[in-house]
């Protein structure tokens, strides 16, 4: 089964992601693409822009595609497409819209970690929370417009781990 966390930064999603790692020890684990991308050199912006967040999804597809069945990844083209979507609304992705469509359709599960009311974590100017809000509200309208089923969680961390194995387990049990 493959596993996408998906959400804004600073909501808790990469520890999720790591935790339920632990839980699929047999599961490969497949970081952020802005990591991966770093590790290998990539040069990124001070300030993020469309193009940056556009390579980060074009890898997040590579990540997708190269992945055996069991796996996790922390973020997906769907959320990379909010970001870029945030920092440029005249972005036209109808360019590579199918690519998108094509990799998520290899994924099993989506579990979208959404910003809380109240917030569990803190987020300081640095941390841009403007565009945190904003790219959490293009990603819940991206998932209406995928038509993608989620498990969206709340609550504590043990909480959310138990949302996302009770919802696999049913999933497996197909």
């Amino acid at each position: 089964m493959r596993i996408a966390i998906l959400g804004a930064h600073m909501v808790g999603k990469t520890t999720l992601a790591e935790k339920l790692y632990e839980s699929f020890p047999d599961y490969e684990f497949y970081p952020e693409p802005y990591f991966e991308l770093q590790e290998m050199g990539f040069d990124f912006s001070e300030i993020p822009t469309a193009d940056d967040y556009m390579v980060q999804l074009e890898h997040s597809i590579k990540q997708i595609m190269r992945s055996n069945r069991n796996a996790i990844f922390d973020r997906c083209p769907i959320d990379l497409l909010a970001y870029a979507l945030a920092v440029d609304d005249n972005l036209n992705f109808s360019s590579i819209f199918n690519r998108i469509q094509n990799a998520i359709k290899e994924i099993d599960v989506f579990v979208f970690v959404p910003i809380e009311k109240p917030d569990r974590i803190l987020c300081s100017d640095s941390d841009l929370p403007e565009l945190r809000d904003q790219v959490n509200n293009i990603i819940s309208e991206l998932i209406l417009d995928f038509d993608l089923e989620v498990i969206e969680v709340k609550g504590s961390l043990s909480e959310r781990l138990n949302q996302i194995q009770s919802k696999t387990q049913q999933f497996l049990a197909k």
